[in-house]
């Protein structure tokens, strides 16, 4: 469209409106009727009630943006007032969320409260308002809404406090004509018009009178145009129930638009264009934006415009197919059979947003397979239970899927990738055990049509091993492993469904793992599915607990405690494991090693799983018993001639205050939630640890829990906030969040190739905008390490206001 010719239009487009939502509450009208006396004597503790006084008693509301039945803002309430006449707040509401990022189905919730007694609230009333119109416009100016007595408002998709009622009243008709002619729907006249007005104030009056309704009007600001709800421009994801299927949402005038604009599509011209330094810096910051950031059309054009000289570019890949016009066979063909083969390498991070679920072409797939290629054993490892997930989006998975909408511009050959992580597995068996493992936990899942097609990768890969060297005896060892633990879940359930006492228990474990016949106690030496690189030689079970805590020797002697667990889903455990041990390693990568010792998590089937054990003790038993952490550490590992770290071994103390910074950050950019000193840990060696990851990427059972999750044991184990251990503690945390930063693309994209996995916390999220978040990465370098400080000082004990003090201190109880 013209630019020139802004002045014809006639709306305006939700995806342009980048303020925040703003309205005001004004006023509350209505009768409020006293209780009974019959009603007080029956029940007296009504008399504290708020409507019994004979002044106006404290209302207040509060409100809350909601959408999908998902909450997207905490709540909001009034600030106190005191009312003399009217229930008339006339407060200005701002929730930290604009325009542009709202959804269709956004709603506002609103509910009125009252004193319910000492101490107590109770609600007058909710009402539920949806932001858009019937024809998708944003609403505007003044609303009443219908106040549902005695309930708070229902946020949910069918509601049931909406706020308009089907039938409308004498008020609420002569309030829409008053929209009416406040928009210049209806012909003006003067003297006419003040006639009617005082007119309609009188009805009004009366039917408030009698009304037994209670309405809240509320003001929503009024633009200059009406402002329509847009898609954000580009490839809209959408999740099914089957899984995720890509939408083209088409718009005609910008595909007309798109042909004009690149109908030199191909032109010689086109090959030695070269940005000046204007539009180098304006590419420069397309490439620099996140995965998820959806490009304009006039963004897009650009890239196409540059895209032979972006093409040694490796950040410009997933930016130039963003802007391909999928369903132009030609300009497809020069995107895939071109310019892509000649594109340079690209870093792993593309290559795995390249394997993602809206890329949906084989070609391109393919590309990302060969660049993933490079990576050796060791890297591969860190991505694996994500690349097994993306055999999820392939082509040959897709085309079962009906949910899929493709057009025919895009070829359906396999990308190779099962292939590849075939080769690799039969390659190398450490990484080949983890990989049967991930594919056996999906062929176990209920989505049948996936449980298939997984079920073919497992044969296949089945197949390449028994070609292999020493083939027949790696797939007897996988054999064996199944059995194994077929076995152990079968006897753990057992024990979890039986009423005998901890004791018996024990001792009924004893007996099974020495029966014969349950053939464990006789294990052949055989590689453990958790941690197929150190149980070359596994024997004996030794003591046990419950859950199953069971020590296997290793090869060389020593044991390895292992906790099976049997009713859990281990999964979404698994996942925050993995990604903890891929940021240790790109810390350690820069040279930052912060004694992160994350354990072995394996889900070895959708409610069962192996974890390793560390010897340690939770804070809460170490304070319970030792009085302190640096009690609990001087006891392992005194050091008298110390000096500054009261008497523990200085390695140790150390330790501590790295591992401390380390879990700090970590869980911090994952969100993780339910802290309580039964589930921090810290060895006899210092090494600080998180476990048990039920609630993460920002959901919380608990009242405001603090972004960054440092406890005052913490901080007393580092010698207080005062002493130069915690100021290395800050410092560390700086330094890692910094070089973390850097990586948030591959951090978001290994997440994103989760969505279909069905992960508790993951699905029917956008959790991309959870994380994000936490990154900050509109800030710089010096900015966001003063961010990430502002949110320590907020959990710091010394800096933090009294309200906040105790907070945090109810957060850290279990």
């Amino acid at each position: 469209m013209d630019k020139d010719n802004r002045d014809d239009f006639t709306f305006a487009k939700l995806s342009d409106l980048k303020l925040p939502v703003t309205f005001r509450i004004s006023q509350l009208e209505g009768n409020r009727k006293p209780r009974s006396f019959t009603e007080l004597l029956e029940h007296p503790e009504l008399r504290f009630q708020g409507v019994q006084s004979s002044t106006l008693s404290d209302l207040y509301v509060t409100c809350q943006l909601v959408a999908d039945n998902k909450p997207l803002t905490i709540p909001f309430r009034t600030s106190f007032k005191a009312f003399k006449n009217t229930y008339t707040w006339n407060e200005w509401i701002t929730f930290p969320i604009r325009y542009c990022d709202l959804p269709l189905s956004s709603q506002i919730t609103f509910t009125v409260w009252d004193i319910g007694g000492p101490r107590k609230a109770i609600p007058v009333g909710g009402s539920t308002f949806r932001l858009f119109g019937k024809k998708w416009t944003l609403r505007r100016g003044k609303h009443r809404l219908l106040l549902w007595p005695g309930v708070e408002a229902d946020g949910s998709v069918e509601t049931t406090t909406p706020s308009k009622l089907a039938t409308q009243d004498e008020m609420g008709r002569l309030e829409k004509l008053v929209k009416k002619y406040e928009r210049g729907d209806l012909p003006k006249s003067d003297w006419l018009d003040k006639l009617a007005f005082r007119k309609m104030e009188e009805i009004h009056a009366a039917e408030t009178e009698k009304s037994e309704n209670l309405f809240l009007y509320i003001d929503l600001p009024r633009f200059d145009f009406p402002v329509i709800f847009s898609e954000p421009i580009g490839q809209e994801t959408t999740a099914t129930a089957s899984g995720t299927s890509t939408l083209l949402t088409v718009n005609p005038v910008e595909d007309k638009h798109r042909r004009l604009v690149r109908s030199h599509r191909s032109s010689p011209y086109d090959r030695e264009l070269k940005p000046n330094a204007k539009i180098r810096d304006e590419l420069a910051v397309i490439l620099g934006y996140s995965p998820s950031q959806p490009l304009t059309s006039e963004e897009k054009d650009l890239i196409w415009k540059f895209r032979f000289y972006l093409a040694r570019d490796k950040k410009g890949l997933t930016k130039f197919l963003k802007s391909v016009a999928w369903r132009d066979s030609a300009e497809v063909k020069q995107a895939v059979e071109e310019l892509l083969p000649q594109w340079t390498e690209i870093d792993t991070d593309d290559a795995l947003e390249l394997l993602g679920p809206s890329t949906v072409d084989s070609r391109v797939r393919a590309f990302a397979v060969k660049q993933l290629s490079r990576a050796d054993d060791e890297e591969l490892l860190l991505y694996l239970l994500q690349l097994v997930q993306a055999l999820k989006f392939e082509s040959a998975a897709a085309e079962q899927r009906s949910s899929r909408s493709t057009t025919t511009a895009i070829s359906y050959d396999d990308s190779g990738l099962s292939d590849f992580l075939i080769a690799r597995g039969v390659a190398n068996p450490v990484l080949g055990n983890r990989l049967y493992w991930y594919l056996m936990v999906e062929v176990a899942l209920e989505d049948r049509v996936m449980a298939k097609m997984y079920g073919r990768v497992v044969y296949k890969f089945m197949n390449k091993i028994l070609e292999s060297e020493n083939g027949s005896d790696r797939r007897e060892t996988m054999r064996r492993q199944g059995l194994m633990i077929d076995t152990l879940a079968k006897r753990a359930r057992e024990l979890r469904t039986s009423k005998d006492p901890r004791p018996k228990k024990i001792e009924k474990l004893r007996s099974i793992i020495s029966d014969p016949k349950n053939g464990l106690a006789s294990i052949e030496p055989l590689p453990l599915p958790l941690n197929a690189k150190i149980e070359r030689n596994l024997s004996v079970f030794k003591s046990n607990m419950y859950p199953l805590l069971l020590y296997f020797q290793r090869s060389d002697g020593g044991e390895y405690p292992v906790i099976f667990k049997d009713g859990d889903d281990m999964r979404q455990d698994q996942l925050v494991i993995q990604l903890f041990t891929l940021m240790d390693q790109l810390l350690r990568k820069e040279n930052l090693d912060l004694k992160l010792s994350p354990y072995d998590v394996l889900a070895t089937g959708p409610m069962q799983g192996m974890v390793q054990f560390i010897p340690s003790k939770t804070i809460a038993a170490i304070m319970s018993e030792f009085g302190s952490l640096l009690n609990y550490l001087r006891a392992h590992h005194p050091d008298e001639g110390s000096v500054g770290t009261s008497g523990v071994e200085p390695s140790v103390i150390d330790t501590f205050v790295r591992s401390c910074a380390g879990y700090c950050v970590v869980t911090y950019l994952l969100g993780v939630g339910d802290r309580h000193l039964d589930n921090l840990l810290v060895s006899p060696d210092g090494h600080f640890f998180h476990v048990d990851f039920g609630y993460i990427l920002g959901r919380d059972p608990k009242p405001f829990p603090p972004q960054v999750k440092v406890c005052k044991e913490m901080v007393d184990g580092m010698g207080g906030a005062q002493s130069p251990h915690y100021a290395r503690f800050k410092n560390f945390c700086f330094t890692a969040y910094t070089i973390l930063r850097k990586s948030a693309n591959l951090i978001l994209n290994l997440v994103t190739l989760m969505v279909d996995a069905n992960i508790p916390d993951i699905k029917h999220r956008d959790v991309h905008e959870q994380l994000q978040e936490k990154f900050r990465l509109d800030l710089t370098e010096e900015e966001a390490i003063k961010h990430f400080e502002v949110l320590l000082n907020e959990t710091s004990y010394i800096t933090v206001v009294l309200d906040r003090f105790h907070d945090l201190a109810q957060y850290w109880r279990s």
